[in-house]
């Protein structure tokens, strides 16, 4: 019987090492086949730390811990159908190569399901005798996403995969990723901290704050959400409102005792960083 719920996590508590702090803590999470929910969170929330480990990137050995997409463990019975995309792909020295993205795609399969990648070949506007090594980062990442879309997906996990596209093309990308979506009841989480445009793509969105979900994935629009004078939408203003909200919640957290971001204007004496770099700054 096909598990209702595309994702389900329950108890999952995760640090990079063991004895360092949680990077996420007591994280549930349910959501929907079909539905489409943004992560919404500062820098260093837990969202890619999540998303990766929804992929498999990241193994997870405490007990209790239980992991499921498509009613599948993560990790003892891989299911099928998941594409993980984030922004680390581009950097890799073997995709910056000099190789010309036919060869390339069709090196991973992509005349395997010709009708899909010509599609995303358009919508992405890729030229097909670029040479991977010459091409920018921007367009790299184009020639990422037509690989990584080409082959249907059922769950699809994106970490900030659309920041280094024009907005033409990330405007018909969220199209087309939404159209999929709803035609085909596949899944999408994206963790992302662009938010124009997007009001109409989310079912759901979630707030994580310090490897927590503040919000778990809600139904959105959420009601009673006003667009503020100067902010471009609904969805802009709620994501915000939110960090601005992580922020303050951080700062009391400094008062209390907690490490100090920021400048250090009380610190009277020079650091000894400055004393040496004063002694032999030959500029003054």
């Amino acid at each position: 019987m096909e598990a209702t719920e595309a994702v389900s996590v329950t108890n999952l508590t995760y640090s990079y090492h063991p004895g360092s702090p949680p990077s996420l803590l007591d994280i549930h999470l349910n959501l929907p086949r079909g539905s489409r929910t943004l992560i919404v969170g500062a820098n260093g929330a837990g969202k890619s730390t999540l998303l990766q480990i929804l992929a498999g990137k990241r193994l997870v050995s405490i007990d209790g811990a239980d992991l499921r997409i498509k009613g599948r463990d993560v990790f003892r019975d891989s299911p099928p159908g998941v594409t993980y995309l984030g922004t680390e792909w581009a950097m890799n020295p073997v995709v910056r190569g000099d190789i010309v993205v036919s060869h390339f795609l069709d090196s991973v399969g992509g005349y395997r399901h010709k009708e899909r990648r010509d599609r995303l070949l358009d919508i992405l506007d890729i030229d097909l005798d670029w040479h991977m090594h010459a091409i920018s980062d921007g367009e790299r990442r184009r020639v990422q996403l037509c690989f990584g879309l080409m082959i249907d997906w059922d769950v699809l996990l994106l970490d900030e995969v659309t920041v280094d596209l024009d907005v033409l093309v990330r405007d018909e990308l969220l199209q087309f990723l939404k159209s999929d979506s709803e035609e085909r009841g596949a899944t999408i989480l994206y963790a992302t901290h662009i938010f124009d445009g997007l009001g109409g793509f989310p079912t759901h969105i979630a707030h994580m704050r310090f490897g927590s979900f503040v919000t778990p994935p809600t139904p959105w629009p959420i009601a009673d959400t006003p667009t503020r004078p100067g902010t471009s939408s609904a969805l802009y203003n709620v994501a915000l409102e939110w960090i601005r909200e992580d922020r303050e919640h951080r700062r009391q957290l400094e008062k209390e005792g907690m490490k100090k971001r920021g400048a250090r204007r009380e610190q009277a004496v020079p650091s000894n960083s400055e004393i040496f770099y004063r002694k032999y700054d030959y500029a003054h």
